[in-house]
């Protein structure tokens, strides 16, 4: 175990935490806020921190999936806890763990809250809130890719362990330069809506901190309503984006260099429109008798839909007062998830494409014993360790959410309240139903539940094996005991 560079990438996450702490120290300044001071405070001691673990640098740099695993989950449970801080220590919420859960749902792009009046934080606290989305939404590793000089195949196993999706594959040869692509197109489409929110006259400040958490699909709202006080226009560029931000970013790059042949063949993002379009369809014939207006039906099907299925949770309606009908096709999107390559959480579309091909192969293999079938996506084969890897995910995702479930049940709540919530949260959504519903908050919920439903939370960003690994002695054994030696991959 190399645990050295797991030091060094800790301490390097800190710093930048550390500078990025300072953005909420400026809005400080600019609303003449004397809460900034408890960010700066934390800026400085993020940084010396990080200066102190990062100021010897590695001898060797190469290291593998197992040394990035513990180094993305550590990174984020230390990104969660510091970016805490500042809720706490500020008073605007006074319990740790609620600071904490709110922080971790924000770094994971959950934006379940535990706040019941949002609308009584500080623009400080408001925007560092929808900051933590943006952050996580493509992750401070990938950022890190672009500056730490890993050796090898290194930088390909930091980026597995933290990117969304069944595998991981480069844009261009050097890891480098594609961690560097996906920010630039990251960054550019937060930019182009925090303008188009602006042409529909919303203020500033609430332009950028809705695009902060678009882009991340987080969804923490600035406002007690969330979405439901803006007019038309502004929610429809909000659903124009929370889809788009959805999609697997391989396809903006393609895009990008004009191969759109490519950009529109890759057939996650053609069954990712196709579910959106099916859902909208569902929803909007059965709020038809609700609203009186299809465009209204049409508005809120829309939204709520590319909300949930994003796994964003922004919302312009109580859709727990929907009909039957209309509540499933969400809580069903829930599990789906937004595509691999995204800012969304969720199984991912990818990963149900290829468990449906697999179900068909297998019962071609029925009538057919002795044919040969392959499961191909993007008419190429998928390869074996990719389905097989999909499988074993499915399975430790649900023994994790059967277990999830069975945890926080002991408090007595009904099962769709303690269903919903666990679904929000391992699939990083944000609101459920009935009292986890979009008008209501998680505040309601003991410590003890609190933290399953934070670690569903990270284990759900990370796609579960890389905080899971945590859990595992010969890991400990591993960083404690022995030297790194380097090794054939």
């Amino acid at each position: 175990m190399n645990s050295s560079v797991i030091r060094y990438i800790l301490g390097s996450v800190l710093k930048i935490e550390a500078i990025l702490l300072l953005l909420p120290c400026l809005v400080s300044l600019l609303y003449r806020e004397w809460i900034g001071s408890y960010y700066l405070g934390t800026a400085v001691l993020c940084f010396l921190l990080g200066a102190l673990m990062a100021r010897r640098k590695p001898e060797n740099y190469v290291f593998y999936l197992k040394e990035g695993c513990v180094a993305t989950a550590l990174s984020w449970i230390f990104l969660s806890f510091f970016g805490a801080l500042p809720f706490w220590i500020s008073g605007e919420i006074p319990s740790l763990t609620d600071a904490l859960f709110e922080t971790v749902s924000g770094f994971t792009t959950t934006g379940a809250s535990i706040l019941s009046d949002v609308e009584a934080l500080s623009r400080t606290a408001l925007f560092w809130r929808s900051f933590t989305h943006w952050i996580g939404g493509m992750g401070v590793l990938v950022f890190l890719l672009a500056i730490i000089p890993l050796s090898g195949g290194s930088h390909i196993n930091l980026m597995r362990a933290e990117s969304p999706g069944p595998s991981v594959g480069k844009l261009v040869p050097k890891m480098k330069y594609t961690a560097q692509i996906l920010y630039v197109i990251y960054f550019a489409m937060t930019v182009i809506e925090i303008i188009l929110l602006l042409l529909g006259k919303m203020p500033l400040f609430d332009a950028v901190t809705t695009s902060l958490g678009t882009a991340g699909t987080g969804g923490f709202g600035i406002k007690n309503d969330s979405m439901m006080s803006y007019s038309p226009y502004l929610q429809w560029v909000v659903t124009i984006f929370m889809i788009l931000f959805g999609v697997n970013f391989n396809a903006y790059y393609f895009m990008l260099f004009h191969n759109f042949k490519k950009a529109f063949g890759i057939e996650e993002v053609r069954y990712y429109f196709g579910i959106i379009a099916a859902a909208i369809g569902i929803v909007f014939f059965q709020l038809l008798d609700v609203y009186g207006s299809a465009f209204q039906a049409l508005t809120h099907a829309s939204f709520q839909v590319a909300s949930i299925i994003t796994t964003t949770g922004f919302s312009t309606s109580d859709f727990d007062l929907w009909s039957q009908a209309s509540k499933t096709v969400l809580v069903l999107l829930m599990f789906i998830g937004a595509c691999a390559g995204s800012t969304g959480g969720g199984i991912k579309v990818s990963r149900f494409v290829i468990l449906i091909k697999t179900l068909g192969k297998e019962l071609h293999s029925y009538i057919h014993p002795k044919s040969i079938k392959k499961i191909k996506i993007d008419g190429k084969p998928v390869e074996h360790e990719v389905v097989r890897s999909t499988n074993v995910y499915f399975i430790t995702y649900m023994i994790l959410f059967s277990a999830s479930v069975l945890a926080i049940s002991f408090e007595g709540k009904d099962l769709i309240t303690n269903f919903t919530a666990v679904a929000a949260t391992i699939n990083n959504i944000g609101p459920g139903l009935e009292m986890v519903g979009p008008t209501q908050n998680f505040g309601l919920f003991s410590p003890f539940s609190k933290y399953i439903l934070m670690f569903d939370m990270l284990a759900g960003r990370l796609e579960l094996f890389p905080l899971l690994i945590l859990f595992h002695p010969a890991i400990w054994k591993d960083l404690f005991t022995q030297k790194f030696t380097p090794r054939k991959s």
